[in-house]
């Protein structure tokens, strides 16, 4: 018996080299188009559910029927869709959705405060508070409904791209072997001869 234990990620490798063998695409290349890809789908998901909830102007809307207590989320015109809004809020997709927007709002004030977006003034510092704080905080301003405007659009949009994940790592993985074939292998091929020089 040899002294040298395989490496957890034997089995990995081999299906990473079979995918690179089906694919006709080297591995490093469909790695980089992987990550590529999956960056772009999570920044042009982002623009478009930001500008979608702005030019209809649903962000504040979802933001309080997604955070609101039970006590206030009854509406006077029809008890239905408060039952099921509740119901939603109160499942694990909720809570999930909750635990998203209040990360949205962290970032939203992030980069509101840095570029000057959101009604924020550019270059003005955050509290310099603890993550945990700074959640708590973000976590009180969704619920009492204090998050408005284009801060509230972030927050849907940052939701909605988190909430699209397996979406887009499907269309990245799916995209991926093409994206190589097509940028990528290309190119690296132009920088290598540029430096074969």
């Amino acid at each position: 018996m040899s002294g040298t234990k395989p490496s957890k990620f034997a089995p990995h490798k081999e299906a990473l080299a079979a995918l690179s063998q089906r694919t006709r695409t080297p591995l490093p290349s469909l790695v980089v188009s992987f990550a590529v890809l999956h960056e772009l789908t999570a920044i042009l998901p982002l623009v478009g559910f930001f500008y979608g909830a702005r030019t209809l102007g649903v962000g504040e809307k979802l933001v309080r029927a997604v955070a609101q207590p039970e006590s206030t989320a009854v509406d006077a015109h029809s008890e239905a869709p408060s039952a099921l809004v509740s119901r939603l809020r109160d499942s694990w997709a909720g809570e999930r959705f909750q635990e998203w927007m209040v990360e949205g709002e962290i970032r939203a004030e992030r980069v509101g405060r840095r570029y000057g977006w959101f009604g924020f003034e550019k270059g003005s510092k955050m509290d310099a508070a603890s993550p945990e704080s700074q959640s708590t905080q973000a976590a009180s301003a969704l619920v009492s409904g204090r998050i408005a405007g284009d801060v509230a659009n972030a927050v849907v949009a940052y939701a909605m791209t988190k909430a699209f994940l397996p979406v887009r790592i499907g269309v990245s993985l799916w995209m991926a072997p093409a994206f190589s074939r097509t940028f990528v292998q290309p190119i690296g091929s132009a920088f290598t001869r540029i430096f074969r020089r």
